[in-house]
């Protein structure tokens, strides 16, 4: 029997030219620098121009993916997209992207769990690619959150932006047993009861329009602390780990306090902490791999470093990531 893990081996981001700061939010909305730095440590966010559609963010970012793993778009043969902002009610984003790679092996196709997406995207993927179903992935997040915003709504809009991160995966064989690199094991849930707890209030079937976002901001918080961080503590647990083997915890990049309170429950060391949110505020699904290319163009990432991925989204849905780099 061959034994293989998917191996991250190229991540690449994308971040719209049109920047908003919270200097330029003053304009918008009753809020100011000081009150938006303290209670989400954000500084600005990332727009996308007129006619700039989520399928453009997630190429470009694709496109970088795949020149830092050098490989050729012909060798991706299985593409999946995160995302809650896609450019249309269907097909799905991720088709649009595959033919605008020139990818032409494999499916291609959309998840959707809101800001829990590329990690339920790189699961997704990595079940896939050890069931010897396809050998190479391209795993994007990408959103256009400024789209389903309520400009007029200070607790929601100075707290999202738009921007795109993607990574290339390949199924690597062991000699007999599992690489020691790669993905060791991914950890999904959903609450599908805290619905109304961080929803877009619309949608084709409930009102035929796209809706913007409505949150319960206080529930969202404690939930998502708790949720992040047992999901961690599960998937060390299953690997037979603990949290002192973590080099990098890559939390969803939601909110400062957030991040900074998860990694207090886990007991990891705020150096050990990867945060980019003061930079692009909360692109949803795109968070994650937008702190992988972070740490990875930084050199952060040593080969063999322990990395735990977690992020927790509407639905509510929530998970973790556990590799080996």
């Amino acid at each position: 029997m061959t034994l293989s893990r998917s191996q991250i081996i190229g991540v690449g981001s994308f971040l719209p030219e049109k920047v908003l700061t919270n200097q330029d939010m003053t304009a918008i909305v009753d809020t100011n620098d000081e009150w938006i730095v303290k209670r989400t440590g954000i500084k600005q966010r990332h727009i996308a121009g007129e006619g700039e559609l989520t399928s453009d963010l997630g190429r470009e970012a694709a496109l970088r993916a795949l020149a830092a793993a050098q490989v050729k778009a012909e060798e991706v043969d299985l593409l999946i997209l995160a995302t809650t902002t896609p450019d249309n009610t269907f097909p799905a984003t991720a088709a649009r992207v595959q033919a605008q790679l020139g990818i032409t092996k494999g499916p291609a196709f959309d998840v959707q769990a809101v800001c829990s997406g590329f990690v339920y995207a790189l699961a997704t993927a990595d079940n896939m690619l050890r069931l010897g179903q396809a050998k190479t992935a391209l795993v994007i997040g990408a959103e256009v959150y400024s789209r389903i915003l309520d400009w007029e709504d200070r607790g929601t809009c100075v707290l999202f932006g738009d921007g795109a991160g993607a990574a290339v995966l390949r199924a690597v064989e062991g000699n007999g047993q599992l690489p020691e690199r790669g993905i060791l094991s991914t950890h999904l849930y959903a609450d599908g009861t805290r619905y109304e707890q961080l929803y877009v209030d619309g949608g084709p079937a409930s009102t035929g329009t796209a809706g913007h976002v409505r949150m319960q901001g206080k529930e969202v918080f404690r939930f998502a602390v708790n949720s992040m961080a047992t999901s961690v503590r599960t998937g060390l647990e299953a690997n037979g780990l603990t949290v002192e083997d973590i080099d990098w915890l890559i939390p969803h990049q939601a909110n400062s306090r957030i991040i900074a309170k998860v990694g207090d429950a886990l007991g990891v060391p705020n150096d050990k902490v990867i945060v980019t949110v003061q930079d692009h505020a909360n692109t949803s699904a795109a968070t994650i791999p937008l702190a992988l290319t972070h740490g990875f163009e930084r050199q952060l990432f040593k080969p063999g470093d322990l990395v735990a991925l977690t992020a927790m989204g509407g639905g509510f849905t929530w998970g973790s990531a556990i590799l080996r780099w």
